[in-house]
């Protein structure tokens, strides 16, 4: 199994290094590293145009061959891919993560973690995103059984158009209550943008402390993560509200 595997944090994320570990050392993957020469979170789905991208080799132990680049996650995962068919390689799946925060809810829509999985499907090949619930994360055990675990029972053979989106609390393996299959819930912050003022100059910093919700609707992403329970959804890239559909004719805009 060929594996490309990609971040958001950086090159030199423990989270990458973690999921890499694991890919090789307990799944047997063949584990090629392409990931931002430095922090590029948030940077959702965006791609490089209009100027070179530099690509460079670093030193990556356990790995087949590693990159650095001044480009986005996506980046990091489209040009991965097409350095390595002019290599005459062809992998079988690309993971991104293990982020450093959750990716969830709306969150995805901002994600250069999901951002990076969604580029791997958009190529048509079968990709996971893996997260951990704290920007200081400590605890990677138990999101590395679940890509593992995912990677050994699926065999990387799934509708490829369907990104996979794994989420794990920042505890350890033993205290995490279980995994539920979700869909994407809400996810609010207070004070999500700050205004500071000086003279006639203002900055707005983005920032804040997520909403926390009281249920047990723990087939929502957001929280089933709150309650201790790892979360894994199907996200794809097609937007289209289907619902909507009838509401646009009925419109009747330029009939």
């Amino acid at each position: 199994m060929k594996i490309l595997v990609a971040n958001d944090d950086g090159i030199e994320a423990r989270g990458l290094r973690e999921l890499v570990d694991a890919l090789t050392e307990r799944a047997g993957a063949e584990v090629y590293v392409f990931a931002p020469d430095g922090q590029r979170s948030a940077a959702s789905h965006a791609i490089t145009l209009g100027s070179p991208i530099s690509v460079w080799p670093v030193e990556y132990d356990g790995v087949e061959a590693a990159f650095a680049m001044d480009g986005t996650p996506s980046d990091c995962v489209a040009v991965g891919l097409k350095m390595l068919r002019l290599r005459g390689v062809e992998v079988d799946m690309v993971f991104a993560g293990i982020n450093h925060g959750a990716n969830v809810g709306t969150d995805t829509v901002y994600s250069g973690t999901v951002g990076a999985a969604l580029e791997g499907s958009i190529q048509g090949y079968p990709s996971v995103a893996v997260s951990v619930d704290s920007h200081q994360a400590t605890h990677f055990d138990y999101a590395c059984d679940l890509a593992v675990d995912l990677l050994e029972k699926t065999g990387g053979k799934w509708d490829s158009r369907v990104m996979i989106n794994i989420n794990t609390p920042d505890l350890p393996a033993d205290e995490i209550k279980g995994v539920f299959c979700t869909c994407l819930g809400e996810r609010e912050y207070i004070n999500d943008v700050q205004v500071r003022t000086e003279g006639e100059v203002t900055t707005f910093v983005y920032g804040g402390d997520a909403v926390l919700y009281e249920s047990d609707e723990n087939h929502f992403d957001v929280v089933a993560l709150e309650n201790g329970y790892a979360s894994i959804s199907p996200i794809h890239k097609d937007m289209t509200a289907y619902y909507a559909s009838e509401m646009l004719e009925d419109w009747r805009i330029g009939k």
